[in-house]
């Protein structure tokens, strides 16, 4: 049987062209992603920035550590704690001791993200003047970068200042340093500060009052230390469900194509049967063919993802997706796995249709008609069935226990995966009563278009099922993401009442001198809000974070309407807690324990419950419980007969210029209208573009396998009295109908798909609207339609230019 499979591949290569094709790319795929994951997982941290240079940085606590009987929790803090003044005082015995402060500066004509220092810790990073001096009096700077030029006078939110030094930019941060004593008086909270001194010494003198970092832990010290870590997490998240997606379809085209091979060739394999040859032969041939080219593309996969590996790396750095530092590693593990899953993805695909040939009879080498009989086998039909059932059975067990579960991305991303494989399955089974109304239309063309592409249901379902695969899945994952983003939306409108918002620069919060002239306002009433978080110990082991907003109750009752389910708003107290029904313990009257964003553990009562919604009712506490949190944002109330035309620009006047934004209602509603986020974005891209590539594939490999076998159907049309046109039209309308009829099932899965979320919307009581991303839909649609007509009709166009004379004598 070995040199029959040898023959088969040297004779039917284009038959098997699409599967090597598909399994080279997927095995390229998994090659890259395996080695980007790799990469990730082992990255090294990176080491100190600002304080490269410092002995022994001394740093205000910044995590919360809870003991459990499971081991101590640990949760980053809202609002890290300052160095104590007393503990300032004792290292100031211990040697010389020097003060850091952070603080957000704007400048008209600088970078954004510009932030101030004092001058005394440029020197650990270490940074060196390019050019000028030292500032020495309160109204000198010196810059990082070449933004600015000495004696160039700078207008900033701290005042207008004159730089007299430049900076040779390291790229981890826009600094500007002012003199020791400008910075303590433009904050004063000590963030951190470096010691001259024995390490040892200063631990003892510290306790654990603060930390105490050296080595590669004065990293901490860095502005958001955990960026790198953060940014390789979502990449190992996107290159993981991309890998996913690409073994999951790649199993469906291989599996579909060595389908609609076996069933092209079972006049082939009858033959053999009657010529001798058991079913076990007949499936082990099968077989040797997939593992013959599932060896070959996976080495060829290999080779490929080698070579693409490298220009990802630089794509994600140059995109912002990784660290400038991000590289790939030396890893041999990826190979192996990638080979060696292409290799399985090969022989699954084939096995089931290696049963098939197996069961092919010797009687059918007799049979003259070329009509597909029971296009459906029995165990497709069970695997579809199975699949359906679970699908449906995972989505009621979601709706019936935690229906937040399916706003989850990984679920909305990887539960559809069951549907649409059980949808592609079955389709089979409604592609006919699907073709007959699509092509009702009366003309020539039409009637034979949908009696050919009805009669030869197993190459429609071929052709047909990777469009609904990727119609499915573009409106899945899309539709998912904007009818999320519409609910959030939704939420946050229902909840604000307010006439304007106002927000401040950003990196900054409002000061008191400036919440006393909001307040002054004649006709308006403000309230004022702050960013916080409260922390609760669930099940004694598992430490929750929940992002809240501190805010006086009578005030946020007249610019916001909460969604209670229990309890009053009025309330609220320094004694008591506003929860949602996503707590553990969520009843009106109990007491909580928790711990505030400073870390300060409180016992507090709950006032009133919000339902879960979408995850965005948070937390609500008064201000006297968000000790450190700056007030980022202030609704405004108009009193009856106040005109928001007269308020507006009284508002903008008392928040003076450049102290951030005034804006209606409606205006902040659309500038902060949720969106997904870039790294999200670009992942459902990936997952997209992938299936869109095996889509052409597919429909490409499906379409040059039949035409070969259409051969002398094409020739009787034309020996009938079809011109070249006509037959060239029929071929066109018959690839758009498969298409049409795959992208209708696509639309239905995505529908079914989508309302399972517009449930769980509504189970968590979020007016809920279905979104459908029409454009993304109608745009592969598009594409796939376009690919199945160009790769129809050029074969076919190709065969034509014989004489339908000789084309009728060609052999099957």
């Amino acid at each position: 049987m070995l040199s029959v499979t040898l023959r088969t591949l040297r004779t039917r290569w284009a038959t098997f062209t699409g599967s090597f094709v598909a399994l080279s790319l997927g095995v390229a795929l998994l090659t890259v992603m395996g080695l980007a994951l790799a990469s990730t997982a082992t990255a090294p941290q990176h080491g100190p920035e600002r304080f490269a240079a410092a002995p022994v940085v001394v740093k205000g606590q910044d995590t919360l550590r809870v003991p459990t009987p499971a081991g101590t929790r640990a949760s980053r803090l809202a609002h890290p704690r300052p160095v104590p003044a007393t503990t300032a005082a004792r290292l100031r015995k211990l040697g010389p001791v020097v003060e850091d402060r952070s603080f957000p500066v704007r400048a008209k004509s600088g970078p954004a993200g510009l932030v101030g220092h004092p001058w005394s810790t440029a020197a650990f990073a270490p940074y060196g003047l390019a050019t000028g001096r030292a500032p020495r009096a309160a109204g000198e700077v010196v810059v990082t970068g070449d933004w600015a030029r000495p004696g160039q006078r700078l207008h900033t939110d701290r005042g207008t200042v004159r730089v007299v030094g430049t900076l040779t930019s390291r790229g981890f941060e826009n600094a500007v340093f002012f003199t020791d004593t400008r910075a303590a008086q433009l904050e004063r909270k000590i963030v951190q500060l470096v010691v001259r001194a024995d390490p040892a010494t200063v631990r003892e003198a510290v306790g654990d009052s603060a930390q105490v970092l050296t080595g590669d832990a004065r990293r901490l010290a860095d502005a958001d230390p955990g960026r790198d870590r953060e940014a390789l997490t979502a990449m190992n998240a996107l290159f993981g469900t991309a890998g996913g997606v690409t073994a999951f379809v790649s199993v469906f085209v291989v599996a579909s194509t060595f389908a609609f091979a076996v069933a092209q060739r079972r006049r082939e394999f009858a033959l053999l049967r009657t010529a001798g040859a058991t079913p076990a032969q007949i499936r082990r041939t099968v077989l040797a063919e997939a593992l013959a080219v599932g060896t070959l593309a996976s080495a060829a996969g290999c080779a490929l993802g080698s070579h693409g590996a490298p220009l990802l790396a630089a794509r994600v750095v140059d995109e912002g997706l990784a660290p400038a530092w991000f590289t790939l590693g030396e890893h041999t593990w990826p190979y192996h796995a990638a080979f060696w899953t292409g290799l399985l993805v090969a022989l699954c695909g084939a096995t089931a249709a290696s049963w098939r040939a197996g069961r092919t009879a010797p009687t059918e080498a007799l049979r003259e008609a070329a009509a597909d009989s029971g296009p459906v086998t029995r165990g497709r039909l069970l695997c579809g069935t199975a699949l359906l059932l679970t699908a449906a059975a995972t989505l009621a067990l979601s709706l019936t226990g935690d229906p937040s579960d399916l706003l989850h991305r990984k679920t909305y991303i990887i539960r559809p995966m069951l549907l649409i494989t059980a949808a592609a399955l079955l389709a089979p089974l409604v592609l006919r009563p699907l073709i007959r109304l699509l092509t009702c239309l009366p003309s020539a063309v039409g009637m034979l278009a949908r009696e050919n592409t009805a009669t030869a249901v197993r190459r429609t379902a071929a052709l047909a099922a990777p469009v609904l695969v990727t119609v499915a899945l573009a409106g899945s994952l899309l539709g998912a993401t904007a009818t999320l983003n519409h609910a959030k939306s939704t939420e946050t409108s229902d909840r604000t009442t307010a006439a304007f918002v106002i927000t401040p620069a950003a990196g900054t919060g409002f000061d008191a001198a400036v919440l006393r002239r909001l307040d002054s306002v004649p006709g308006t009433r403000i309230s004022p809000t702050s960013s916080t978080a409260v922390h609760v110990l669930e099940d004694g082991v598992a430490l929750i974070r929940s992002e809240a907003r501190a805010a006086t109750p009578g005030d946020l009752a007249a610019t916001t309407r909460l969604p209670l389910t229990a309890g009053r708003l009025g309330d609220l107290d320094n004694d008591s807690v506003v929860v949602n029904e996503e707590w553990q313990r969520h009843r009106v009257g109990d007491r909580v324990r928790v711990w505030l964003g400073d870390g300060t553990p409180r016992s507090l009562r709950i006032a009133a419950v919000m339902p879960t919604g979408t995850g965005g009712n948070g937390v609500y506490v008064t201000p006297r419980n968000a000790p450190g949190a700056p007030v980022d944002r202030v609704d405004v109330a108009l009193e009856d007969g106040t005109s928001a035309g007269t308020v507006a620009p009284a508002l903008r006047e008392a928040l003076g210029a450049g102290g951030g934004q005034v804006l209606t209602r409606d205006a902040w509603l659309r500038a902060t209208h949720p969106e997904t986020n870039r790294t999200t974005r670009l992942g459902l891209l990936l997952v997209l573009g992938i299936a869109l590539l095996y889509t052409g594939i597919s429909v490409a490999n499906t379409t040059v396998m039949a035409a070969s076998d259409r051969v002398r159907d094409l020739a009787v049309l034309r020996l009938a009295g079809a011109t070249r046109g006509q037959v060239l039209r029929l071929t066109a309308a018959e690839a758009l109908t498969a298409v049409a009829a795959g992208a209708l099932l696509g639309l239905l899965v995505t529908g079914v798909n989508l309302a399972g979320m517009w449930g769980a919307l509504a189970l968590l009581s979020v007016r809920p609207a279905v979104t459908l991303p029409w454009q993304a839909l109608g745009a592969t649609a598009t594409v796939c339609a376009l690919l199945a007509v160009s790769c129809a009709t050029a074969p076919a166009a190709l065969t034509l230019r014989r004489r339908p004379v000789d084309l009728a004598a060609v052999r099957e």
